[in-house]
């Protein structure tokens, strides 16, 4: 830890980053929000899309500062600008529950996409129930049941039975094409 906080005090974005989740989650120090704002702020004021998403987090939850969607989300869109999954997942959310943005169901499924292209299981959920209910994207059984299946092979029972219920609505040939784009998808790098 010595190492670590000697890091973060030279200024290292990653250093403060990991500093500031080891405060917010008390890992080998005591849990201080406060003190994890601190670190995360200054690991996000540099760029660190870690860092950003991070303190993001801290605004949406109210944890060592004001709760405050509006600023949670100014962070989340830092880092989701840069490519970060986690973030692009959180401001799609943000997005479709209209947390310090107004409620947007096509800036919810852009975020989401780009954060399941990436691999994240809960975009990849998220997406599918999109693509099944047509919020911000046109109603396409086909691509939730891919994004579904993506769901379900990376552990996600929930997608498997959403998968399963959706194929009462889908023909043999439209499984098919389904299964294939499963089966074809490899996660994009940022």
């Amino acid at each position: 830890m010595a190492k670590l906080r000697k890091e973060a005090e030279q200024g290292d974005a990653h250093a403060q980053y990991n500093l500031g989740v080891s405060y917010e989650n008390g890992l080998d120090v005591p849990q201080d929000y406060s003190q994890a704002l601190t670190w995360l702020r200054k690991s996000a004021e540099q760029g660190y899309a870690p860092g950003q998403n991070g303190l993001a987090t801290l605004y949406s939850y109210g944890r060592g500062v004001t709760r405050d969607d509006k600023q949670s989300v100014v962070w989340y869109r830092k880092a989701a600008e840069q490519g970060y999954e986690r973030a692009q997942y959180n401001l799609g959310a943000a997005y479709f529950n209209g947390l310090g943005v107004a409620k947007d169901y096509r800036q919810a499924a852009l975020w989401t996409e780009k954060s399941a292209e990436q691999g994240n299981i809960y975009a990849m959920y998220n997406l599918a129930l999109s693509y099944s209910r047509g919020q911000g994207v046109e109603k396409d059984l086909v691509q939730s049941h891919k994004w579904f299946s993506l769901a379900a092979a990376s552990g996600d029972k929930p997608a498997a039975k959403k998968r399963d219920e959706l194929e009462t609505q889908m023909t043999p040939e439209q499984i098919r094409q389904a299964q294939a784009l499963a089966k074809e998808w490899k996660p994009r790098c940022k």
